[in-house]
């Protein structure tokens, strides 16, 4: 049997792993996965030895108070799979995390694939010494990204990223108005304030403060807010309660997600990959974030690119508004989506942005990321 590590340790990276996972099988039925990973990873027959879970936590504030427990973690898996010498190693984005796994894994030995190339061509451009010292082939999500290794060691395969399969290309509007019973003369509003519990403390209120400024001036608006767990639903529960305003037009679902964007008018999204999900989907949206005062302040010294929304960063413009922090008020985001309420012709400009995107992206990701895979587990 051919073994395979991986470590995946969010939402996001759980999906990305299953999709090459179950492009793998369609290749070889002789590969065994193992390590860190997710419910989607352990459908296509991942052995998780840590859940992801363990791994999802963001900022630097917050990873200082559970970095005792990750480190140790972390080390156990390197002395089970430096023991174990599987075929590859691949780490699914998590490069705080992965990258220094990887390092050691890649000196030992054993090949490294990183999937999903870190973020240096946002920030952190001092990632890529390390980078090299630690990765043999990165599979990236974007297709500007292979141009920033070409000076280097690392080989870097432009594979697509797997939502662009997965979401349809058009989804119609009126027809997921009509299945959520949602009537034609409303305006819809989608509320995206974050999968984490970490993100809806800081991010809830704001967006609800938003939504009843929104109300006064639109009066027959609905607002859906997907949540993706009964954790994260109580949270903003009790944030429409302590902000009174749970007898608003708040239409609170579990998942479905690209349901909720597909039938409304506008989104409001924290930054994240939820910004790309509504992009492919094609609804205009706001980007809003805030996070621990530390974790901004560090961020602000390391130097980034002037958009933080994979949108933004794809188009390489503003084609959607971003709120960061402090610029982040209810009043700001409001301003912001009536904007594109009332303003039909810069919707369709956005849309057709999110259109071109969409087809770029859409690559069959999981079969494109497989070809570069099995070439380093030799034959079966």
């Amino acid at each position: 049997m051919t073994r395979i590590a991986m470590v995946a340790g969010e939402a996001s990276s759980d999906q990305l792993a299953a999709h090459l996972i179950a492009a793998l099988k369609t290749q070889r039925s002789d590969i065994s996965f193992y390590g860190i990973g997710g419910p989607k990873m352990e459908r296509e027959g991942f052995n998780a030895l840590w859940p992801a879970e363990k791994l999802s936590v963001r900022g630097y504030a917050e990873v200082l108070r559970h970095y005792r427990e990750i480190s140790g973690i972390r080390r156990q898996l390197l002395k089970r799979v430096l023991a174990d010498k599987p075929a590859a190693f691949i780490g699914v984005d998590g490069s705080d995390f992965n990258l220094w796994l990887e390092k050691k894994l890649k000196r030992a030995g054993i090949p490294v694939i990183h999937f999903v190339s870190p973020s240096i061509w946002a920030w952190r451009k001092n990632r890529l010494k390390k980078i090299v010292q630690s990765v043999d082939h990165l599979l990236a999500l974007f297709p500007f990204e292979p141009a920033l290794y070409a000076n280097t060691p690392v080989k870097c395969t432009f594979v697509g990223h797997p939502m662009a399969d997965v979401i349809a290309p058009e989804i119609k509007q009126a027809a997921v108005r009509e299945s959520l019973e949602i009537a034609a003369d409303k305006q819809v509003v989608a509320l995206l304030p974050g999968s984490r519990q970490s993100e809806l403390q800081y991010m809830a209120e704001t967006f609800i403060e938003a939504a009843k400024l929104l109300l006064l001036r639109f009066p027959k608006i609905q607002f859906l807010v997907p949540l993706i767990s009964r954790e994260t639903r109580l949270q903003f529960e009790i944030a429409l309660w302590q902000c009174k305003a749970d007898d608003l037009p708040f239409t609170l679902m579990f998942g479905h997600a690209t349901e909720a964007i597909a039938a409304s008018d506008a989104v409001l999204v924290a930054s994240g990959t939820a910004t790309l999900e509504t992009a492919l989907v094609g609804r205009p949206m706001v980007i809003a974030y805030k996070m621990s005062p530390w974790t901004h302040r560090i961020m602000l010294g390391m130097g980034y690119l002037p958009w933080i929304g994979l949108p933004n960063i794809l188009a390489r413009r503003f084609v959607v508004p971003e709120f960061i922090q402090d610029d982040a008020t209810p009043e700001n985001l409001a301003q912001a989506l009536g904007n594109i309420l009332v303003d039909k012709p810069v919707r369709r400009a956005v849309e057709k942005v999110f259109a071109d995107i969409h087809v770029q992206l859409r690559q069959d990701t999981g079969q494109q990321a497989a070809k570069v895979v099995l070439p380093y587990l030799g034959t079966a």
